[in-house]
């Protein structure tokens, strides 16, 4: 398992790790380019996301986490590294000759939207 040194771990996390002979790779100190896709999620999460609600509880929060990642962040959101396409293949429907329409699909109360082509 890969980890940074936050203090928020403490003792128990090696002893709980050794226990289940797991091993664990710590990172320096003060060098979060060691785990960089983990830090570049999560400041996109945050960017995206976190910046822009207010969290009412852990419940709501892993909601909106699920939501988020299940729905938007795989599915719909364009990635750089992808060439602007998403984690998840999906099927690209057949155009149909004439006139498409376009549906908004919410995501995370309106936060984010799913686009897909209908026909009209």
């Amino acid at each position: 398992m890969l980890r940074d040194n936050d203090g928020i771990y403490g003792h128990g996390v090696r002893k709980f790790l050794d226990s289940c002979n797991i091993e664990e790779v710590q990172t320096a100190y003060r060098s979060p380019w060691q785990n960089p896709y983990i830090e570049r999620f999560v400041g996109t999460l945050r960017r995206e996301l976190l910046d822009h609600v207010i969290v009412l509880s852990e419940r709501h929060l892993n909601r909106l986490l699920r939501e988020y990642i299940e729905q938007y962040y795989h599915s719909a959101r364009p990635h750089q590294g992808l060439d602007g396409d998403t984690p998840v293949a999906t099927k690209k429907p057949s155009v149909a000759a004439g006139p498409l329409k376009l549906i908004s699909f919410p995501i995370c109360g309106g936060l984010h939207h799913r686009y897909e082509r209908v026909a009209a």
